[in-house]
């Protein structure tokens, strides 16, 4: 009897790499001594997405250096990189929920349409601000509508690590308010509940 056929592997989670321009934009609203991100890389399972960043923190924008990336800088990186990844998703469709909304209806609602609902962030061992990389992800998403409209509701982790020993880490929970009602392609106006158990890891998750 021929010896069965092993299981085809599962594909490799579409990857995208560098995008200047995008980046750009999505940190047009930022003043240039606050722009921390300095290049993006993103990760997708066709549920939910990734992305991971490198940053450089030449100088503070509001305080005189402290030596340690902050809790401040912590909330304006994972900011800085969220917006990336949402746009990013929208402009490839790498979430049911972004499949939904236009690159228009997210610069609409950039900075008015999405709010933090909870923000934890835990410091294991200093940070040099210098020179860091970042990774924030999505967990979970979900859609709801009452007679008020809609509201999407989204579970994301984060993290930051340097070179040598730093790191920290958090959880955000974020609230889109007055999202685009569109159907995504396909026609499901299913929310997405799926957690983010195909993503690739990283170093940082050993």
């Amino acid at each position: 009897m021929p010896a069965a056929s092993a299981s085809p592997a599962a594909p490799a989670a579409p990857t995208f790499g560098d995008d200047p321009a995008l980046l750009a934009r999505v940190l047009t609203p930022y003043r240039p001594d606050c722009r921390y991100l300095l290049s993006t890389s993103t990760a997708s399972d066709d549920e939910l997405a990734l992305s991971r960043g490198e940053f450089a923190i030449g100088e503070s924008c509001y305080i005189d250096d402290t030596g340690h990336f902050n809790a401040v800088e912590f909330n304006i990186c994972y900011n800085q990189l969220t917006y990336f990844l949402i746009a990013k998703s929208v402009q490839e469709g790498l979430a049911p929920e972004f499949r939904r909304w236009t690159m228009d209806d997210f610069w609409a609602r950039q900075l008015p349409g999405i709010l933090i609902a909870g923000f934890t962030s835990r410091f294991h061992a200093p940070i040099d601000p210098r020179s860091f990389h970042g990774e924030v992800r999505f967990d979970k998403i979900l859609r709801r509508t009452g007679a008020d409209g809609s509201l999407v509701m989204a579970r994301t982790s984060c993290r930051f690590w340097d070179d040598a020993d730093g790191r920290a880490d958090g959880e955000v929970r974020l609230a889109f308010v007055d999202p685009p009602d569109g159907v995504e392609p396909g026609g499901s106006q299913a929310a997405d509940t799926r957690t983010a158990s195909g993503l690739p890891k990283t170093e940082a998750d050993a």
